[in-house]
């Protein structure tokens, strides 16, 4: 249930059924919102990545950040990580089913992203 907010006679205002725990939108910010996590998820849409390819695709973002970025993304089943059997070892990340839901607002919001920059 969505928090309200009642005027009285007066003007002032109050809350009425505030919210109690993180509503929908705050939930799935907590899990997309941090820096670089959209793009992470976008570079991995087509195919598999590997780590290193991955670091030089989002551009601006430290190893450690996309190391994080990587982990949190895992931990909520949206990609995959497979350590290839290569030498030196390498590991790809691959976007699950569960992580391509995203791509949908994530596209979307790229578009909005772009209107604004172009406006």
């Amino acid at each position: 249930m969505d928090a309200q907010i009642k005027s009285d006679k007066r003007g002032r205002k109050t809350v009425v059924a505030a919210c109690k725990e993180p509503c929908a939108i705050e939930r799935g910010m907590r899990i997309l919102g941090g820096k670089w996590t959209g793009s992470i998820l976008w570079h991995l849409k087509d195919e598999p990545v590997r780590f290193n390819d991955l670091t030089r695709m989002v551009g601006g973002a430290s190893k450690k950040m996309i190391s994080d970025r990587l982990k949190h993304l895992e931990a909520h089943a949206l990609i995959e990580r497979e350590v290839l059997d290569t030498k030196p070892v390498g590991v790809a990340y691959t976007i699950t089913e569960r992580g391509k839901t995203a791509l949908r607002f994530l596209d979307e919001l790229r578009k909005w992203s772009e209107a604004l920059a172009s406006s």
